[in-house]
């Protein structure tokens, strides 16, 4: 075994000894440092070499189950990465991946570990717009796709772009149909050692305010930065774990991926075409799911159930990609005696905050800092705060999960001066408790107060009519803006005067008189393609429609219940 896994192994194993004592875990966590890494060849290999149990378990929608052992994966990806070689893909070239929840994705992400390619995880949700933009922007020299997505490519530049099919009936014209895959030999020579700092993946950001950036990771900024993400979710070798979310996007590489296979588990998967709430906590039961993370839009979906029905193996439930409502928190409490633990990350990085196992959880609060990451609130000047962005350190404190950099037109724009500015803001209590704020670009002031988009979605998500809710700020001609929440309705609520009073009722009575909601309207909530609320959307729509003087169809304000009803 490489040195690169005996350090690796080292650094994991403190971190499940220590998983039920946070202070300890951060005391004596250091990060690995490495030369040269590959995940693939230095500890996944390595891992199957002595493990024969389950990587991977895909349930899909027709009943059929697709199945890898850690043994069975090292080889097939090894195949994987001859056909790539063999079809003209050197090490550094990009492949942009899009390809649904298969076994394929799998073993062609350790396939291009292997090859020393640089990946770009994509969505297949893309239209043919969004796939040009990223060909173009992420220079890709290769393609990967599932067939039933690869008309929706454009036409091959001149000196040709490679294409290889995934799928039943893969033989298309310019495309190499993957199943060769198997006739390729079972072990992968490499061109020479890869080193720790080569590119390994390209992502696009989610977009949720401007235009998706391109975050750069390392062999090791995402392979091994998730050691802390790991620790998060309170992974252990041989735990069973479920997570919701869809491939191309970071998430699924933080807990269908890295974490994990950091702890020797196993990954499961349910490949539905939609989500389906009865079905995923009726594969919780059957499949034995030890550990769980879905994002707070799936939890809210699953608190519609009657979670007690369900009686599950769960030992740990964790939530990312948005703030959780603590409604949701004390619902599944009250059915499974078990705490949904928050998190805090980005594309650019690992898990940076988390409500860790063993931790007392205040519900609303997504945590403290997770080992390796040093952390400070700063205002606009960089000075330090009790409430600000949140800012990671850089120099010696440098977090191994940080990105390298922002890819711009094919160069990279490495990270510099003192601090990463992330974007977002919380505040920090006494305790070292970090609450989310919003992001920088959502937070808004109403009668010169500062407001916090996610506090006043989380009073209003209590309301039995609301299963989501997206606070913006409504301009108003006597408080510059008062706060407005756009409403997606619970199943069998009704968009009517009624409702909206009620919400509007129920906002004055948990909110301050600042806080308080003024405006509501009933719609479907503008989100990207992974599932994020666009308040930035919202924020130029309602602009627009107040400077021209009209409001929404299913919009009520609390001027209209000023008088003896509503309209």
């Amino acid at each position: 075994m490489s040195d690169g896994h005996d350090s690796l192994r080292k650094a994991r194993d403190l971190l499940i000894e220590h998983r039920l004592d946070y202070r300890r875990a951060c005391q004596e966590f250091r990060w690995p440092s490495f030369t040269h890494f590959n995940f693939a060849f230095d500890w996944f290999d390595a891992v199957a070499s002595r493990r024969g149990g389950c990587a991977l378990r895909i349930l899909n929608d027709d009943g059929s189950v697709e199945e890898r052992s850690y043994p069975e994966l090292a080889r097939r990806s090894a195949q994987a990465a001859n056909l790539l070689r063999a079809a003209g893909v050197r090490r550094g070239d990009t492949i942009l991946v899009m390809l649904g929840n298969r076994a394929a994705l799998w073993e062609v992400l350790l396939a291009a570990m292997r090859l020393g390619a640089v990946i770009i995880p994509t969505t297949t949700l893309l239209s043919g717009d969004d796939l040009r933009d990223r060909l173009e922007r992420g220079k890709a020299r290769a393609v990967v796709a599932g067939v039933e997505t690869i008309d929706r490519f454009p036409a091959a530049p001149a000196g040709g772009r490679i294409g290889v099919a995934v799928g039943p009936g893969a033989g298309h014209p310019d495309w190499i149909g993957y199943e060769a895959a198997q006739s390729q030999p079972a072990t992968f020579v490499p061109e020479g050692p890869t080193r720790a700092d080569d590119p390994l993946l390209l992502y696009f950001t989610s977009g949720t305010t401007s235009r998706p950036k391109l975050a750069l990771h390392s062999h090791v900024s995402y392979p091994v930065g998730h050691l802390s993400t790991m620790y998060w979710i309170g992974l252990e070798p041989g735990d069973r774990h479920l997570n919701i979310s869809s491939p191309g996007w970071a998430k699924h590489a933080w807990s269908s991926v890295f974490a994990p296979w950091l702890a020797e588990a196993t990954v499961l998967v349910l490949n539905h075409a939609r989500f389906d709430a009865r079905a995923t906590l009726d594969a919780i039961v059957r499949e034995r799911v030890t550990t769980f993370c879905a994002p707070p839009t799936v939890w809210r979906m699953l608190i519609q159930q009657d979670l007690a029905s369900w009686r599950t193996d769960l030992r740990e439930l964790v939530a990312a990609g948005e703030p959780l409502n603590p409604e949701v928190i004390e619902r599944v409490r009250g059915a499974w005696q078990l705490v949904v633990r928050d998190g805090y990350g980005q594309t650019e990085t690992t898990a940076q905050v988390g409500n860790c196992p063993g931790q007392p959880v205040v519900p609303g609060t997504m945590g403290r800092p997770l080992p390796g990451y040093v952390l400070s609130l700063r205002d606009a000047a960089g000075a330090p705060t009790d409430e600000g962005e949140i800012c990671l350190e850089l120099g010696v404190s440098r977090p191994l999960g940080l990105m390298r950099g922002y890819d711009v037109d094919g160069a990279l724009e490495p990270l510099a001066g003192p601090l990463y500015r992330t974007g977002d803001t919380a505040r920090q209590d006494a305790a070292g408790l970090l609450t989310y704020v919003g992001r920088a670009d959502d937070v808004f002031k109403a009668s010169d107060y500062r407001i916090s988009p996610f506090e006043l979605e989380s009073a209003l998500i209590e309301h039995p009519s609301v299963a989501e809710a997206a606070v913006v700020p409504s301009p108003d001609a006597l408080r510059m803006a008062v706060p407005k929440a756009f409403v997606a309705l619970a199943p069998g609520a009704v968009a009517c005067a009624e409702t909206a009073r009620s919400i509007l009722e129920h906002g004055r009575k948990v909110l301050g008189p600042f806080k308080r909601v003024r405006r509501v309207e009933f719609c479907e909530l503008p989100k990207t393609v992974s599932g994020k609320i666009r308040r930035v959307e919202l924020r130029r729509q309602e602009a627009a429609r107040r400077a021209a003087g009209e409001r929404g169809a299913l919009e009520w304000t609390e001027e209209d219940f000023a008088g003896p009803a509503g309209r």
